[in-house]
């Protein structure tokens, strides 16, 4: 299995051209699978579509959210399509495998308030808390994912215009706007704090750690996390909260789906739909909570 593992990867990696961050992702989750093949003493040959509906509950049992244990069976049939192809495997076990409509859940959101209390909270002196408003103000500004985010050259921000181009899943550049808060935290980033980080051996990413270097997803996760604790916020916050709360708040607003869409990056208008929903969600619960008859 490891040796079908490696091959799979050099031809995602080589021939198909997929991202690093995906690679990691279907690494992580097929030695998962792999391991798990182990445990219940099966081999990839015998492996059935029952035995992929059992990893799933498994999954579901360990307490992997739905889009978790999404992202699992994504991975598993894009590796069997691999095995079939290379003929590995006669049968294709993951291609009926289907994903639960349940799993598209409605994902949770940050409130206008607290967005306002999360982004108010970082100090506006010093390099890190310059920069780190500025990371938090561009998040909420432009919905971008944060492996975007530290990925951003220089080269993509145009400050006077306020506009970033990024490039998404798959490759795919898009250009978003960014507001005028946004902009002024980002001048200010870029003219007190970024100058200081530079090193000798300069690097090109907008967004920079103390030592010099692009700033990892990691360190961008504990810092929205690290605010929000501060903030008082006692939602579960996770690395794309900003990016639901920036979506949602567009909608709510009077904003245009396919402008959202664009915005956020999504191939497919059923994805971005899913934020329609939230403020239905919201006005249910209020209902719930203080209808007399409810």
């Amino acid at each position: 299995m490891k040796n079908l593992i490696e091959q799979f990867i050099y031809f995602m990696e080589v021939e198909r051209g997929v991202s690093d961050n995906t690679i990691q992702s279907y690494r992580r989750d097929i030695v998962k699978f792999s391991k798990y093949l182990d445990r219940i003493k099966k081999e990839v040959s015998s492996v059935k579509r029952d035995t992929i509906v059992d990893y799933l509950m498994f999954l579901k049992d360990q307490g992997l959210s739905p889009s978790s244990i999404a992202r699992n069976l994504a991975a598993l049939k894009t590796f069997w399509k691999f095995l079939v192809s290379e003929r590995f495997v006669r049968g294709n076990a993951a291609a009926i495998v289907e994903t639960p409509k349940t799993w598209k859940t409605i994902p949770e959101v940050l409130n206008a308030a607290e967005v306002e209390k999360l982004l108010d909270t970082p100090p506006d002196r010093g390099w890190m808390g310059i920069r780190d408003r500025a990371i938090l103000e561009l998040m909420y500004a432009t919905g971008l994912r944060v492996s975007e985010v530290t990925n951003l050259k220089m080269s993509d921000i145009n400050d006077v215009a306020g506009f970033v181009k990024c490039y998404g899943k798959g490759g795919k550049e898009r250009i978003v706007p960014y507001g005028s808060a946004a902009k002024r935290s980002m001048s200010r980033y870029m003219e007190r704090s970024r100058k200081k980080l530079v090193k000798k051996t300069p690097d090109d990413h907008l967004f920079l750690s103390r030592l010099g270097k692009k700033i990892s997803r990691q360190s961008l996760w504990k810092i929205i996390k690290k605010y929000a604790s501060l903030a008082g916020i006692k939602k579960h916050i996770t690395p794309h909260m900003l990016r639901h709360s920036f979506a949602t708040h567009l909608l709510e607003g009077g904003a245009e789906l396919r402008g959202v869409q664009e915005m956020l990056g999504h191939s497919d208008i059923s994805t971005t739909q899913i934020y329609t929903h939230i403020n239905k969600e919201r006005l249910r619960k209020v209902h719930e909570k203080f209808h007399p008859r409810a």
